[in-house]
This record gives structure tokens, C-alpha cells and sequence, in this order.
């Protein structure tokens, strides 16, 4: 047996002794218990975090339990959140409603899960590894697509093109085999909603309203964009941090992935309608195998770690069996849990980003379990005497499979690695899994290459092959994604200092340039240089220049964009990036005149030895800086990012 099924193993015995240790008891899930906790954590949350509203609801043995709003849908008005009629966007958690969509007509023999979805489409993916992807695929976002922005949020309705556009003219680069790496595809739900568009000869908003929101008395959802008339006085506004200003309603082209407007009340009734199974009051909007073929397992990475089930990810906790979604837009940030062994659901949403990007959702899902869910205590697991020399072969940076690989995002993976460290005491830290405080929490191995979280539950699994660590698996992500060791070759720890290091190079070289220039106006002095010379340095000097546009330019856009701008990914302002790829396309081709021009000024026994190393210097930074270019894609032809 392998080190990393011998863990597994110890899991599952680990779990069997905690829950033969017996379980605390938790507080009663009642009503007016509910009222004190969360009249006590939500608003002191939303006044730390600088939130205007949000809503929360539970629903538990077939009824709503509890739902309240919090704060304010609108500064402005300071009109209070209605958990009846206040709508949020949910964002990703819309895809639960695609998925359900799905596998409704799987029921009705219209769609078979593992069958090529060039099946049902009126293009083509194109064929990549030997496999097709199926259903099931883009059901655990194993398609192999790598990741895509582009069109992916809009706020100008005439700017707002169909879902038919959107996938036909941002089809993603297929980047691993199907069924094989998580890699979270927005394009592959959004496919998914297209599919069932075809299929059914309804278009996607209209599906999903006469097939979900009416059977289940969904009055105040929608997926069609921009709101009706009759509902969107009732849309919460959207805020960046409620002390500033309301921000336009989002759009999203591929709108099966994440464009659902809903309330608190209508979440509940589409929660109450999964937990039993398909049926809502008398309405069923699925069949009992069908329901539960859904919340069931799908696709295992990581043996040991929750799996995912039919679209839904497993968030199993606490000893419990648990199935949810998160959701992010812009501005609203969502979550829904359902703990299926005990007929109870949660949904909040917060429709402000807030300071710090501070969620209150991650800590109220935890607080909520602990509170009335509170898990067996662990047996004693002492720390291995392989603790150091397993996490030396840990420490290292990390690639995520979400992510853009043959784009002109790819640069993304060079500055945005995750990274574990060993550290003195023998624990491991992977700096993407943090404590309330920000801290990056701390794991020591308890089984072979298993690290439990110190003081904690959390689990990190790494995975192996011939002796070294390939793959690291936290649970505090859903499989979603897998974090791959990068190479030393690919790895930040080299890259970024490289990278770094060439772009101060050009920019003090740019900077002084002119400062010399006006130096020697100063002060009468001449140009030391001539003919060929004085050619190949003024060149090099432009060459610089134009590398630094490139980089500086993608960088200040993408951060820009990313920073809650995203609507900036549109092929409307493609025309920036032809620009900034002008001067990239300059750049590298002239770093062969920077070549040129080291090599004259080694040759040139007049110089002193600084203005030679300088020129050395000078032509490997742009040689770096034009593989970075070619390599990273960022020269590519195909905008589709």
C-alpha cells in the first residue's frame, strides 16, 4: 500500500474512533435561538466590514425556520432588506439551478451525462486528448477548460450579447484531459445552460422560470437580464463597501454560470424542494433517484477530502453530510449549505464586497456548524518523527489548474502562485489557507503526508509520485480545483525575482536616460558615443522603453480590471491590449539589438568597465523580458482570454 493510501485509510479510522467518542451536543436549531445568534454576529459583521445588507435564512424539516434581512438594499433611501421581496445575486450558486435544469432533462431520457456534449451543441469543441467531455464533466468542472474572463461581466445593456455569442466567440483552450484535473470552468456551466436551452427549444431564462421558479412559487427570481420592469424595484443595490456609492446592475453574458436575481424567501423554497428530494408543497421538480443520484458522488480527487456530487460540491463538516455552493459577483457574495442528514439549509448573501474583502458568510457557515452541529472530538494524533523531511518535500510554490495557461492571462500564473513553507517547529503553511486574523494557518503531519491543522480540523493531503510532492490538497476548498507543485524552472521563487529584476533594469535605464541627457545639456558635456555606437544605444534605450509598456501597461489593466472592473474584459477593449502588444512585438524583436549593443560595448576597450557590465546587464534584461513576452503569451494573436 502507498504512503497516500495508507493516509486515507487513517482517515477513515480516525473518523470511525472520533465518532465512537460520541458528539457534543449543540444548541437547539429553534427559531428564537437563531434570532440571538444572529442578532448578535450579523450586525457587528456588516458594521466591521463596511456591508449595507444581507440576508439570511434557514430552513429546516420542510419549513422556513428563520429568514431576516440585515442593514439596508439601499444607502441611499436606507430602505431595509425584506428577506420576502429583496432580491441578491447569488452569482455561481445560479449554477445549482442550471445543474438542476439538467439534470431534469437527464430524467426525461433528453440528456445522458457521459455521453460528447458535441452531441447537443450547434458547434464544435474541438477534440483535445483522445476524450470528449460529457456532462458529467462540466457537472465537476473536470471538462479540462482552462480559464476564461473575457465577457464574463457587462453593465451596458446594449453592449450585452446572447449566451450563443458568448460561448461560440470565447470557447477556452482545452488544457488538461477530461475527467482527470478540477479546474472551476464558468464556461463550462454556461455550456451546460446552452445545452439545455437546445434541448428543451426554450431559451435559457424561460426554462428555468416555467420548469423551477413557478412550480416551486419562485415570485422574485430571475435569470433574465436587465430585470423586468415588475421587478426591479425590488433589486438590492450592489456596493464595493457601503460607505461608498451604488454601483449598475451586473450583467453576465454567460448567464447559466452565475446571472440568477433572487430573494432570501424564494432560496429557501428551492432549498426546502432539494432537501425533500424533488418535491416542493405539490409541485416536484425532480424525480426521488434523480434528487438523490444529484446530492450524491460524482467525482473524487483526493480520496479523504469532500468530493464533489452532481454540481453541487460536498462540504461535508463536522460529521455531517453537507452539499452547497458559493457565489461571487462584482459586488454580491453568496452562499448556500445543504446538511442532508439533518433536513436543514442555509443561504446568506451580502450585497456589498466590503473592507478587506471581508466575508461574512465562510465564518457564519462555520459558527453555525459549531454552534449546532458541533463535531465529535479527535482521537490524539501525534506528530511524526517525518514531519520535517516530509514537509521540506511540501515546501514550494504551487500552481492552481484554474487558471490561464495559453492566453494572455497566463502571466497570472507567474505572479499569483500559492506557496508552502516549512517551518521551524516542523508545521507546514500554504499561504492561500488563512485564520480569522489573516494568518496562514499551521498543519503538522499526523499520518504520512497528511498535516492536520494545529489546534484545528483542517486537513492538507499532498500527493506523490516517485518520492516527490506533485499535488497538495486542502479541504478547505471544495475539489474544485488542484494545486499542482510548480517545476523550479515555472516557479515564482525563480521567476518573480528574474522577472523583477528585468523590469527594474529597464526602468532605471529609462529613467536615466533622459537624466544623462539633460546632465550633459547641463553642463556642456559631449555624447561619448558615435555612428553605430551611439545607434545601438539610443535603440537599445527604445527597446527598454517599449518593454516596459507592454508590461506595465498588461499589468495596470489587468489589476485594474480584475479590481472589480471586470467588465473591462470585452472584446471592446481589445483595441488597448493590440496597442500594448505593438510595443511587446517591438520589444522582443528588438532584443536583438540589445544583443548587438552589449556586444559593441564590450568591444569598445574606450568605455569604463560600469557602462560595459551595464550594457551586459541591459541586453539580458530585455532577452528575459522578451521570453517572458513569447512565452507567456502575451504577443498571441487570439484575444480570447
Amino acid at each position: 500500500m502507498s504512503k497516500f493510501m495508507a493516509a486515507v485509510a487513517a482517515l477513515l479510522l480516525l473518523g470511525g474512533a472520533a465518532r465512537a467518542q460520541g458528539v457534543p451536543a449543540g444548541h437547539p436549531l429553534t427559531a428564537p435561538d437563531l434570532d440571538a445568534f444572529l442578532d448578535g454576529y450579523m450586525p457587528l459583521a456588516l458594521g466591521r466590514g463596511d456591508i449595507a445588507g444581507a440576508v439570511v435564512v434557514v430552513v429546516k424539516d420542510g419549513q422556513v425556520l428563520f429568514e431576516k434581512g440585515y442593514g439596508v438594499s439601499d444607502e441611499k433611501t436606507q430602505a431595509p432588506v425584506d428577506p420576502r421581496t429583496t432580491m441578491f445575486r447569488p452569482g455561481s450558486v445560479s449554477k445549482l439551478f442550471t445543474w438542476t435544469a439538467v439534470m431534469q432533462l437527464y430524467e426525461q431520457h433528453k440528456l445522458d451525462l457521459d455521453t460528447d456534449v458535441n452531441t447537443y451543441l450547434d458547434f464544435k469543441i474541438p477534440p483535445a486528448f483522445g476524450k470528449p467531455i460529457t456532462l458529467r464533466n462540466l457537472m465537476t468542472h473536470t471538462p479540462g477548460f482552462e480559464e476564461t474572463d473575457k465577457n464574463l461581466f457587462m453593465t451596458s445593456p446594449k453592449k450585452l450579447i446572447t449566451l450563443e455569442a458568448a460561448l461560440k466567440t470565447g470557447l477556452p483552450a482545452r488544457v488538461f484531459p477530461p475527467g482527470e484535473v478540477p479546474a472551476y470552468s464558468n464556461y463550462g456551466a454556461a455550456l451546460a445552460g446552452y445545452i439545455v436551452q437546445r434541448v428543451s427549444g426554450e431559451p435559457f431564462e424561460l426554462y428555468v422560470a416555467r420548469h423551477i421558479f413557478w412550480p416551486l412559487g419562485m415570485t422574485h427570481s430571475s435569470f433574465v437580464q436587465p430585470l423586468p420592469k415588475a421587478l426591479a424595484p425590488d433589486m438590492s443595490k450592489g456596493y464595493d463597501k457601503a460607505s461608498g456609492k451604488a454601483q449598475q446592475y451586473e450583467l453576465i453574458p454567460m448567464s447559466p454560470a452565475g446571472a440568477l436575481a433572487a430573494s432570501g424567501d424564494d432560496m429557501a423554497h428551492f432549498m426546502l424542494a432539494h432537501l425533500a428530494n424533488g418535491v416542493y408543497g405539490n409541485a416536484r421538480i425532480l424525480d426521488d433517484a434523480t434528487a438523490i443520484k444529484m446530492h450524491g458522488i460524482a467525482y473524487q480527487h483526493t480520496p479523504g477530502i469532500p468530493p464533489m456530487a452532481w454540481g453541487f460540491y460536498h462540504e461535508d463538516r463536522n460529521g455531517h453530510t453537507i452539499v452547497g455552493h458559493g457565489g461571487d459577483t462584482l459586488w454580491f457574495h453568496s452562499d448556500l449549505h445543504l446538511i442532508l442528514d439533518q433536513n436543514v439549509g442555509l443561504f446568506v448573501s451580502q450585497n456589498s464586497l466590503g473592507k478587506d474583502n471581508s466575508g461574512i458568510r465562510g465564518p457564519l457557515f462555520r459558527f453555525f456548524m459549531d454552534r449546532y452541529f458541533p463535531a465529535a472530538p479527535l482521537p490524539p494524533e501525534p506528530t511524526l518523527k517525518s514531519a520535517k523531511a516530509d514537509g521540506a518535500l511540501v515546501a514550494g510554490d504551487y500552481i492552481e489548474s484554474r487558471g490561464s495557461f495559453t492566453n494572455i492571462l497566463s502571466i497570472g500564473g507567474l505572479l499569483g502562485q500559492a506557496e508552502a513553507k516549512l517551518n521551524d517547529d516542523g508545521t507546514i503553511s500554504l499561504d492561500a489557507v488563512k485564520n480569522f486574523a489573516g494568518e496562514p494557518k499551521k498543519f503538522r503531519e499526523v499520518h504520512p503526508f497528511v498535516w492536520r491543522e494545529v489546534n484545528g480540523r483542517g486537513l492538507l493531503v499532498a500527493k506523490t509520485a516517485d518520492g516527490q510532492v506533485t499535488e497538495l490538497v486542502p479541504d478547505s476548498f471544495p475539489q474544485i480545483l488542484a494545486l499542482h507543485k510548480a517545476p523550479w524552472w515555472n516557479s515564482q521563487a525563480v521567476n518573480l525575482p528574474l522577472f523583477l529584476g528585468a523590469l527594474g533594469m529597464l526602468s532605471l535605464t529609462v529613467l536615466f536616460w533622459p537624466i544623462k541627457a539633460i546632465l550633459r545639456w547641463r553642463y556642456d558635456a559631449r555624447f561619448p558615443l558615435e555612428d553605430t555606437g551611439a545607434m545601438l544605444y539610443r535603440l537599445t534605450r527604445v527597446v527598454a522603453f517599449c518593454d516596459l509598456v507592454l508590461f506595465g501597461g498588461l499589468l495596470g489593466f489587468f489589476t485594474y480590471a480584475g479590481n472589480n472592473h471586470l467588465e473591462l474584459f470585452s472584446a471592446s477593449y481589445d483595441w488597448v491590449l493590440r496597442i500594448l502588444q505593438v510595443f511587446g512585438l517591438v520589444g522582443a524583436i528588438g532584443a536583438i539589438i540589445a544583443v548587438l549593443n552589449a556586444v559593441t560595448a564590450v568591444g569598445d576597450s574606450d568605455r569604463p568597465w560600469w557602462t560595459r557590465a551595464t550594457e551586459v546587464l541591459l541586453a539580458l534584461a530585455c532577452v528575459l523580458i522578451a521570453w517572458y513576452a513569447v512565452s507567456l503569451h502575451l504577443l498571441t494573436w487570439n484575444l480570447n482570454y
